[in-house]
């Protein structure tokens, strides 16, 4: 565990010295925040006050969590490991005595907590202010939004290390990258809820990890759904993780075998 928590602490101090970044960070992210919460307001008072179940505070709940999500989720994905695998600079990692999924994971952490703190909870704090947010009475919604937290930030980091390894066998993998981006926003839930959505696409979502990463914390954090329901949702996420986890550990062995054979 010391050198996981040196790594993540490193991360962590890294990132929090790019404060104009984050402070550009925090703008965009409340601005897009009243955009957003505008339109979800818009289509609730159209409806009539309520939409599948969507009252304007919990939709103001569900947009600030969002965005503040947003940032230590990585929504949009990274290419770093991509280009190293390109570059041969991945050589390097798989030599190091750390674990190479775990050096990454561990560098995630790091970066994610000061995104959470630096460029998420502002934007929350500022739409509590504004819009006001309906937050659960029951402690144990927190507890276990905490750990679907935790869990939503594994399998955003697998599901994106997945699609980087592609670059062992994909020459160019930024196409791949915008593809994933593309359907993970969407069925995420991140754009709209998912309970928004016609069946089909719904049974869809509900089929793939995607909205483990954003719509289970959400509704776990606010309280929208109870924590016994809750509780079974976040076994979801374990499950995935599980999924997601094997699979990256089989990519990556499969990659370096290829590389292997080639005589890289």
């Amino acid at each position: 565990m010391p050198p996981y928590w040196s790594i993540a602490s490193a991360s962590f101090r890294q990132y929090s010295t790019y404060r104009m970044a984050t402070a550009a960070g925090v703008f965009t992210n409340t601005i897009f925040g009243f955009i957003r919460a505008s339109i979800m307001f818009a289509a609730i008072t159209s409806a009539g006050g309520e939409l599948s179940g969507y009252t304007i505070a919990q939709a103001a709940t569900y947009v600030w969590l969002g965005q503040a999500l947003l940032a230590p989720i990585e929504a949009f994905g990274t290419r770093e490991v991509s280009q190293r695998v390109h570059q041969g600079d991945i050589a390097i990692d798989l030599l190091r005595p750390t674990p190479f999924l775990g050096l990454y994971y561990a560098q995630k952490l790091g970066r994610s907590s000061f995104l959470l703190l630096g460029r998420g909870v502002p934007p929350l704090a500022v739409g509590a202010i504004v819009t006001g947010l309906a937050l659960p009475t029951d402690p144990r919604s927190y507890l276990l939004g905490t750990l679907s937290l935790l869990l939503a930030i594994t399998l955003a980091f697998l599901a994106d290390m997945l699609v980087n390894l592609a670059a062992f066998w994909l020459l160019e993998t930024r196409g791949l990258t915008v593809v994933y981006t593309a359907v993970m926003n969407l069925l995420s839930g991140f754009l709209i809820p998912i309970v928004w959505f016609p069946d089909w696409l719904l049974a869809i979502a509900r089929a793939t990890p995607f909205p483990s990463m954003i719509q289970t914390p959400i509704d776990t954090l606010s309280g929208r759904i109870a924590p016994a329901e809750a509780l079974g949702l976040v076994a979801v996420q374990v499950g995935w993780v599980a999924a997601l986890a094997l699979a990256a550990h089989l990519v990556l062995t499969a990659g370096v075998r290829s590389v292997e054979v080639q005589g890289g």
